[in-house]
Protein backbone atom coordinates (compact mmCIF):
# COMPACT_ATOMS: atom_id res chain seq x y z
CA UNK A 1 0.00 0.00 0.00
CA UNK A 2 1.67 3.20 -1.19
CA UNK A 3 0.14 5.91 0.99
CA UNK A 4 -1.82 3.75 3.40
CA UNK A 5 -2.03 5.50 6.76
CA UNK A 6 -3.33 2.72 8.98
CA UNK A 7 -5.74 -0.17 8.91
CA UNK A 8 -9.22 1.21 9.39
CA UNK A 9 -8.43 4.64 7.93
CA UNK A 10 -11.18 6.03 5.68
CA UNK A 11 -9.76 9.46 4.80
CA UNK A 12 -6.85 8.29 2.66
CA UNK A 13 -4.73 11.02 1.10
CA UNK A 14 -7.13 13.65 2.42
CA UNK A 15 -4.96 13.31 5.53
CA UNK A 16 -2.41 15.39 3.61
CA UNK A 17 -4.79 18.36 3.48
CA UNK A 18 -3.70 20.07 6.67
CA UNK A 19 -5.06 23.30 8.13
CA UNK A 20 -1.94 24.95 6.72
CA UNK A 21 -2.80 23.69 3.20
CA UNK A 22 -6.28 25.16 3.47
CA UNK A 23 -5.10 28.48 4.90
CA UNK A 24 -2.42 28.87 2.24
CA UNK A 25 -4.98 28.17 -0.50
CA UNK A 26 -7.36 30.76 0.92
CA UNK A 27 -4.54 33.31 1.28
CA UNK A 28 -3.72 32.89 -2.42
CA UNK A 29 -7.07 34.43 -3.41
CA UNK A 30 -6.54 38.00 -4.58
CA UNK A 31 -9.07 38.81 -7.27
CA UNK A 32 -12.28 37.27 -5.97
CA UNK A 33 -13.00 35.65 -9.34
CA UNK A 34 -14.57 32.18 -9.58
CA UNK A 35 -14.14 29.66 -12.39
CA UNK A 36 -16.65 26.82 -12.47
CA UNK A 37 -14.91 23.48 -13.18
CA UNK A 38 -18.04 21.34 -13.59
CA UNK A 39 -20.27 20.03 -16.36
CA UNK A 40 -24.04 20.48 -16.33
CA UNK A 41 -26.11 17.39 -15.57
CA UNK A 42 -28.93 17.00 -18.06
CA UNK A 43 -30.81 14.52 -20.21
CA UNK A 44 -28.65 12.66 -22.69
CA UNK A 45 -25.67 12.63 -20.37
CA UNK A 46 -22.85 10.21 -21.37
CA UNK A 47 -22.79 7.03 -19.33
CA UNK A 48 -21.00 3.71 -19.52
CA UNK A 49 -23.69 1.06 -19.43
CA UNK A 50 -24.40 -1.34 -17.79
CA UNK A 51 -22.27 -0.09 -14.87
CA UNK A 52 -23.82 3.37 -15.09
CA UNK A 53 -27.48 4.19 -15.63
CA UNK A 54 -28.79 7.12 -17.70
CA UNK A 55 -29.72 10.35 -15.97
CA UNK A 56 -33.48 10.89 -15.78
CA UNK A 57 -35.48 13.79 -14.38
CA UNK A 58 -39.28 14.07 -14.39
CA UNK A 59 -41.55 16.72 -12.94
CA UNK A 60 -43.23 15.51 -9.76
CA UNK A 61 -45.47 18.53 -9.23
CA UNK A 62 -46.47 21.53 -11.35
CA UNK A 63 -48.41 24.73 -10.58
CA UNK A 64 -51.43 23.27 -12.37
CA UNK A 65 -51.40 20.21 -10.12
CA UNK A 66 -50.94 22.33 -6.99
CA UNK A 67 -53.76 24.71 -7.90
CA UNK A 68 -56.15 21.87 -8.64
CA UNK A 69 -55.48 20.19 -5.32
CA UNK A 70 -54.95 23.25 -3.13
CA UNK A 71 -58.59 23.70 -2.20
CA UNK A 72 -58.76 20.19 -0.78
CA UNK A 73 -55.98 21.08 1.65
CA UNK A 74 -57.35 24.44 2.69
CA UNK A 75 -54.83 26.49 0.66
CA UNK A 76 -56.39 29.83 -0.27
CA UNK A 77 -53.50 31.83 -1.76
CA UNK A 78 -53.32 30.14 -5.20
CA UNK A 79 -49.96 28.55 -4.48
CA UNK A 80 -48.20 27.01 -7.46
CA UNK A 81 -44.89 25.13 -7.32
CA UNK A 82 -42.60 22.82 -9.25
CA UNK A 83 -40.79 19.79 -7.83
CA UNK A 84 -39.06 16.95 -9.60
CA UNK A 85 -37.83 13.40 -9.20
CA UNK A 86 -34.29 12.53 -10.27
CA UNK A 87 -32.73 9.14 -10.96
CA UNK A 88 -29.00 9.05 -11.55
CA UNK A 89 -25.87 7.03 -11.05
CA UNK A 90 -23.58 8.83 -8.59
CA UNK A 91 -20.91 8.71 -11.29
CA UNK A 92 -22.89 11.16 -13.41
CA UNK A 93 -21.42 14.45 -14.59
CA UNK A 94 -18.52 15.99 -12.73
CA UNK A 95 -18.13 13.70 -9.74
CA UNK A 96 -15.62 12.44 -7.21
CA UNK A 97 -15.02 8.73 -6.59
CA UNK A 98 -15.20 7.36 -3.07
CA UNK A 99 -12.33 5.17 -1.90
CA UNK A 100 -14.73 2.21 -1.89
CA UNK A 101 -15.47 2.50 -5.61
CA UNK A 102 -13.11 -0.24 -6.84
CA UNK A 103 -11.26 -3.22 -5.42
CA UNK A 104 -8.24 -5.41 -6.05
CA UNK A 105 -9.90 -8.79 -5.79
CA UNK A 106 -11.24 -8.85 -2.20
CA UNK A 107 -8.94 -6.04 -1.06
CA UNK A 108 -10.09 -2.44 -0.45
CA UNK A 109 -8.40 0.64 0.93
CA UNK A 110 -7.66 0.69 4.67
CA UNK A 111 -7.50 -3.08 5.04
CA UNK A 112 -11.22 -3.54 4.42
CA UNK A 113 -12.55 -6.54 2.51
CA UNK A 114 -15.35 -6.90 -0.03
CA UNK A 115 -16.84 -9.73 2.01
CA UNK A 116 -17.55 -7.36 4.92
CA UNK A 117 -18.39 -4.23 3.00
CA UNK A 118 -21.82 -4.07 1.34
CA UNK A 119 -25.52 -4.55 1.73
CA UNK A 120 -28.47 -3.19 -0.23
CA UNK A 121 -28.04 0.21 1.41
CA UNK A 122 -24.53 0.75 0.01
CA UNK A 123 -20.99 0.59 1.34
CA UNK A 124 -20.58 0.01 5.06
CA UNK A 125 -17.16 1.70 4.98
CA UNK A 126 -15.31 3.97 2.54
CA UNK A 127 -18.49 5.61 1.25
CA UNK A 128 -18.37 9.15 -0.09
CA UNK A 129 -19.69 10.53 3.20
CA UNK A 130 -16.21 9.82 4.59
CA UNK A 131 -14.64 12.41 2.28
CA UNK A 132 -14.56 15.79 4.02
CA UNK A 133 -15.11 19.17 2.33
CA UNK A 134 -11.96 20.12 0.45
CA UNK A 135 -10.17 23.46 0.26
CA UNK A 136 -6.57 23.22 -0.91
CA UNK A 137 -4.28 24.37 -3.67
CA UNK A 138 -5.35 23.26 -7.13
CA UNK A 139 -2.76 22.58 -9.82
CA UNK A 140 -3.86 22.22 -13.43
CA UNK A 141 -1.33 20.41 -15.62
CA UNK A 142 -1.97 21.19 -19.27
CA UNK A 143 -0.89 18.35 -21.56
CA UNK A 144 -3.48 18.99 -24.29
CA UNK A 145 -0.79 20.31 -26.64
CA UNK A 146 1.59 17.35 -26.32
CA UNK A 147 0.97 16.22 -29.90
CA UNK A 148 0.95 19.68 -31.40
CA UNK A 149 -2.80 20.26 -31.38
CA UNK A 150 -5.47 21.59 -29.05
CA UNK A 151 -6.31 18.21 -27.53
CA UNK A 152 -5.11 14.61 -27.21
CA UNK A 153 -6.77 11.74 -29.03
CA UNK A 154 -8.31 8.74 -27.28
CA UNK A 155 -5.82 6.07 -26.26
CA UNK A 156 -2.98 8.57 -25.86
CA UNK A 157 -0.97 7.76 -22.72
CA UNK A 158 0.02 10.69 -20.53
CA UNK A 159 3.23 9.59 -18.84
CA UNK A 160 4.98 10.74 -15.70
CA UNK A 161 7.58 12.39 -17.94
CA UNK A 162 4.82 14.30 -19.73
CA UNK A 163 3.49 15.59 -16.42
CA UNK A 164 6.93 16.60 -15.19
CA UNK A 165 7.74 18.42 -18.43
CA UNK A 166 4.45 20.33 -18.33
CA UNK A 167 5.05 21.33 -14.71
CA UNK A 168 8.59 22.46 -15.51
CA UNK A 169 7.25 24.52 -18.40
CA UNK A 170 4.75 26.17 -16.06
CA UNK A 171 7.43 26.57 -13.35
CA UNK A 172 5.23 24.83 -10.78
CA UNK A 173 6.10 22.15 -8.22
CA UNK A 174 3.56 19.84 -6.62
CA UNK A 175 3.25 20.03 -2.82
CA UNK A 176 1.63 17.63 -0.33
CA UNK A 177 -2.13 18.11 -0.16
CA UNK A 178 -2.42 19.57 -3.68
CA UNK A 179 -5.38 18.69 -5.88
CA UNK A 180 -3.84 17.87 -9.27
CA UNK A 181 -5.93 18.09 -12.45
CA UNK A 182 -4.75 16.91 -15.85
CA UNK A 183 -6.12 18.78 -18.87
CA UNK A 184 -6.17 16.71 -22.08
CA UNK A 185 -8.71 18.81 -23.99
CA UNK A 186 -10.94 15.75 -24.36
CA UNK A 187 -13.93 17.44 -22.70
CA UNK A 188 -14.70 18.88 -26.16
CA UNK A 189 -16.60 15.64 -26.87
CA UNK A 190 -18.80 15.78 -23.74
CA UNK A 191 -22.44 15.98 -24.95
CA UNK A 192 -21.08 16.58 -28.47
CA UNK A 193 -20.04 13.01 -29.32
CA UNK A 194 -20.87 10.89 -26.30
CA UNK A 195 -20.01 7.60 -27.98
CA UNK A 196 -16.48 8.80 -28.72
CA UNK A 197 -16.23 10.32 -25.25
CA UNK A 198 -17.00 7.06 -23.42
CA UNK A 199 -15.41 4.55 -25.79
CA UNK A 200 -11.83 5.84 -25.63
CA UNK A 201 -9.89 8.63 -23.94
CA UNK A 202 -6.41 10.03 -23.35
CA UNK A 203 -5.22 9.84 -19.77
CA UNK A 204 -2.53 8.90 -17.29
CA UNK A 205 -1.09 5.41 -16.91
CA UNK A 206 -0.18 3.61 -13.68
CA UNK A 207 3.38 4.94 -13.69
CA UNK A 208 2.13 8.52 -13.92
CA UNK A 209 -0.44 7.84 -11.19
CA UNK A 210 2.27 6.37 -8.96
CA UNK A 211 4.41 9.43 -9.49
CA UNK A 212 1.53 11.72 -8.52
CA UNK A 213 0.60 9.72 -5.41
CA UNK A 214 4.28 9.69 -4.50
CA UNK A 215 4.10 13.50 -4.35
CA UNK A 216 1.43 13.10 -1.63
CA UNK A 217 -1.35 14.73 -3.64
CA UNK A 218 -4.78 14.59 -2.04
CA UNK A 219 -6.90 14.17 -5.19
CA UNK A 220 -6.32 13.59 -8.92
CA UNK A 221 -8.77 14.78 -11.57
CA UNK A 222 -9.09 14.97 -15.35
CA UNK A 223 -11.32 16.37 -18.09
CA UNK A 224 -12.37 12.91 -19.28
CA UNK A 225 -14.67 10.11 -18.16
CA UNK A 226 -12.20 8.12 -16.07
CA UNK A 227 -8.88 9.97 -15.49
CA UNK A 228 -6.85 7.08 -16.93
CA UNK A 229 -6.08 6.19 -20.53
CA UNK A 230 -8.69 4.04 -22.28
CA UNK A 231 -8.15 1.42 -23.56
CA UNK A 232 -5.26 0.62 -21.27
CA UNK A 233 -2.11 -0.27 -23.27
CA UNK A 234 -1.49 -3.54 -21.41
CA UNK A 235 -3.90 -6.07 -22.82
CA UNK A 236 -6.40 -7.48 -20.34
CA UNK A 237 -6.10 -4.65 -17.81
CA UNK A 238 -9.10 -2.52 -16.90
CA UNK A 239 -8.97 0.53 -14.59
CA UNK A 240 -5.53 -0.23 -13.08
CA UNK A 241 -5.07 3.48 -12.28
CA UNK A 242 -8.28 3.37 -10.23
CA UNK A 243 -6.93 0.35 -8.39
CA UNK A 244 -3.68 2.09 -7.54
CA UNK A 245 -5.11 5.47 -6.57
CA UNK A 246 -8.24 4.41 -4.70
CA UNK A 247 -7.19 1.06 -3.20
CA UNK A 248 -3.43 1.32 -2.75
CA UNK A 249 -2.92 5.07 -2.27
CA UNK A 250 -6.25 6.29 -0.89
CA UNK A 251 -6.39 9.12 -3.46
CA UNK A 252 -9.85 10.22 -4.63
CA UNK A 253 -10.48 10.79 -8.35
CA UNK A 254 -12.52 13.59 -9.95
CA UNK A 255 -13.92 12.86 -13.40
CA UNK A 256 -15.54 14.95 -16.15
CA UNK A 257 -13.90 18.20 -15.10
CA UNK A 258 -14.06 21.37 -17.22
CA UNK A 259 -10.57 22.86 -17.36
CA UNK A 260 -10.56 24.91 -20.57
CA UNK A 261 -11.28 28.26 -18.91
CA UNK A 262 -8.28 27.85 -16.62
CA UNK A 263 -6.04 27.50 -19.65
CA UNK A 264 -7.71 30.37 -21.50
CA UNK A 265 -6.87 32.57 -18.54
CA UNK A 266 -3.39 31.06 -18.15
CA UNK A 267 -4.14 29.82 -14.63
CA UNK A 268 -2.08 26.91 -13.33
CA UNK A 269 -2.41 27.20 -9.54
CA UNK A 270 -5.41 28.43 -7.57
CA UNK A 271 -7.58 27.95 -4.51
CA UNK A 272 -9.62 24.82 -5.14
CA UNK A 273 -12.93 24.23 -3.34
CA UNK A 274 -15.12 21.14 -3.56
CA UNK A 275 -17.82 19.82 -1.23
CA UNK A 276 -18.94 16.23 -1.84
CA UNK A 277 -22.57 15.52 -0.94
CA UNK A 278 -22.82 13.10 1.98
CA UNK A 279 -24.73 10.27 0.31
CA UNK A 280 -24.18 7.61 2.96
CA UNK A 281 -22.63 4.47 1.50
CA UNK A 282 -22.38 5.86 -2.05
CA UNK A 283 -19.41 5.07 -4.28
CA UNK A 284 -19.25 8.65 -5.62
CA UNK A 285 -20.89 12.06 -5.43
CA UNK A 286 -21.73 14.63 -8.10
CA UNK A 287 -19.80 17.80 -7.28
CA UNK A 288 -19.40 21.40 -8.41
CA UNK A 289 -15.72 22.20 -7.88
CA UNK A 290 -14.54 25.76 -8.32
CA UNK A 291 -11.28 27.63 -8.73
CA UNK A 292 -11.15 30.88 -6.77
CA UNK A 293 -8.58 33.39 -8.00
Amino acid sequence: MTNKFADGDQAGAMNYVTAECTLNALKSVGQGRIIDLSQEIRSGHPCMQPAQSPFMMTMRATPEMMLRGGGRHGITNNLGAYTERVELCMHTGTHVDALGHVTIADEMYGGYRVSEMTNNLGLQKLGIEQMPPLISRGVCINVADLDGGDYLEGGRVVTAKDLKNALNKAKVEIAPGDVVMVRTGYSRYFMKDNQKYISTEPGIDVEAAQWLTGQKVSVIGCDNMGVEVLPYPEKGKMLPVHQHTLVEAGVHLIENLVLDELMRQNVTTFCFIMLPIKFTGATASPVRPIAVL
